[in-house]
């Protein structure tokens, strides 16, 4: 079967994280290769471009509007008045937060209804699931799991992810992944000595989770190393949108557009 260059199962998989670590870019430089992303021939692979609430000060003036992904980084409640005053260049795609009490849930709930984009709540890989995925649901909320950082603890062992998306799978959501999936494949980065998620893997992962398999089996799935097994298993996704995973936040969009070309996952010439 032919796809076009970036198949329905990619379709606004990676949010553009390029002002996070390890990145790091500047605010200026981040919108400035966002907008060339999204005139590329993979723009359909990339989602939306991530801010911190903190420097949507340095936002300059500019002519086309761009999707944003607010990220609360100086609390929930600031996110009200945030939104409201965004440059008229930005337009809000979605919320990201990382909830603490109650009242920011709340806070949440009213944002989702208010502007009618999704809302992501970041609650930890190790959560007590019967309790938190039905309180994020009751807010019109995503979870998301971080998994990985630039501390070893950052990283959930395959098992603690498995968990984490049997379970949203068990309760009917979705969920999102921030941090720490640079490449297709699970491997450890010899600069660090850090064990990282594949992307590939947890695409591969959620599709078994969905078909209700066991916690032993998405365990196996994510542990897998070779990188022309694991694009097997995904090559018979390429066709339908991915279940249960929205997607993840990167700080490069080249490192795993380069993966996904090198496996013939992904094809300009399509």
């Amino acid at each position: 079967m032919a796809y076009r260059a970036i198949p329905p199962v990619f379709n606004g998989f990676i949010d553009d994280a390029a002002v996070f670590p390890p990145g790091n870019a500047a605010v200026g430089t981040a919108l400035e290769n966002h907008r060339r992303y999204r005139r590329a021939w993979y723009r359909d692979l990339v989602g939306p471009l991530l801010l911190p609430v903190s420097k949507l000060s340095q936002v300059p003036d500019q002519d086309e509007p761009l999707p944003i992904g607010l990220i609360a980084d100086t609390g929930v409640a600031a996110l009200v008045p945030a939104v409201e005053k965004l440059p008229g260049n930005c337009v809000p795609a979605q919320i990201e937060a990382r909830p603490t009490a109650d009242d920011d849930l709340a806070t949440l709930a009213g944002l989702a209804d208010r502007f009618g984009i999704p809302v992501f709540a970041e609650i930890p890989v190790a959560s007590d699931f019967d309790v938190e995925l039905p309180l994020l649901r009751h807010a019109g909320a995503t979870p998301k799991f971080r998994t990985g950082g630039l501390r070893a603890e950052l990283f959930p062992s395959p098992a603690e992810l498995a968990t984490a998306i049997i379970a949203c799978a068990r309760q009917d959501m979705s969920f999102k992944l921030t941090a720490g999936l640079h490449q297709f494949t699970r491997h450890t980065d010899p600069a660090t000595g850090f064990t990282h998620h594949g992307f590939g893997n947890v695409l591969a992962a959620a599709e078994l989770a969905h078909r209700s398999e066991s916690v032993e089996t998405v365990t196996e799935c994510l542990e897998i190393r070779d990188s022309t097994v694991l694009a097997e298993r995904v090559r018979h996704m390429l066709g339908y949108q991915r279940p249960l995973w929205v997607g993840f936040g990167s700080c490069s969009i080249d490192e795993p557009l380069d993966d996904l070309s090198g496996l013939s996952l992904v094809n300009k010439e399509n």
